[in-house]
């Protein structure tokens, strides 16, 4: 399969997210536009595709944005968290 050309760079932030389908989109020069979705990003994936027709644009975006982003887990607490420090004042009194 030939390699296909990029048509243009853009960056992550001149995107726009679709919080409802959980994507990024750019608007493409045949009136569609170009989708890539945040598990797209987090796998460090990087070509945005345009559902009706063949141009792809690479996402300019830093993959570390993406590493801990996970909607199912709830944030830990840091090992010594600010209750940990009051509850060991109460015991310490």
């Amino acid at each position: 399969m030939p390699k296909q050309s990029i048509y243009d760079e853009v960056e992550l932030e001149d995107m726009v997210y679709d919080a409802e389908k959980d994507l990024f989109h750019y608007p493409c020069p045949c009136g569609d536009r170009f989708e890539i979705t945040r598990a797209q990003l987090k796998e460090a994936e990087d070509i945005a595709t345009c559902p009706s027709c063949s141009l792809l644009i690479r996402v300019v975006f830093d993959p570390l944005d993406f590493e801990d982003d996970d909607d199912s887990e709830a944030p830990a607490l840091p090992a010594h968290s600010p209750l940990d420090q009051v509850s060991q004042v109460a015991t310490a009194a």
